[in-house]
């Protein structure tokens, strides 16, 4: 699957007619963690990237819903923005705790580490 894919399913934003970022925002999120080309499959090293940009697109639709949402009451129904972003914050968060243990387990794995190992001569 393509990063810019993956970032949609990530972001539960699949619906082709009611998506609530563009495919630009998208790239921008995705290029801000350095995939410059959202359309080309990357390296299993790289996906922490992608939940990267999906936090950081989480965070922005978050801060839009506090800004925008606040109270709103309307006969039977209530929509609290702050509560709504702060459940959005709480996925980047999510996003970004599974990209740090991603990135590590990717880091042990590359090669381009040592281990140190006890020694335990014969005695």
């Amino acid at each position: 699957m393509v990063p810019l894919d993956t970032l949609r399913l990530l972001l539960a934003d699949v619906d082709p007619d009611r998506q609530v970022l563009t495919d630009d925002h998208l790239t921008g999120y995705l290029a801000l963690n350095d995939i410059p080309d959202p359309q080309l499959e990357i390296d299993t090293t790289d996906r922490w990237r992608v939940r990267l940009a999906a936090a950081d697109a989480l965070d922005a639709i978050a801060v839009s819903e506090a800004l925008v949402g606040k109270v709103i009451r309307t006969q039977d129904l209530t929509t609290d923005g702050v509560k709504v972003a702060a459940e959005l914050r709480a996925q980047a968060a999510g996003h970004r705790a599974r990209a740090a243990q991603e990135r590590a387990e990717t880091d042990e794995d590359d090669g381009d580490s040592i281990g140190v190992l006890e020694f335990h001569p014969w005695r």
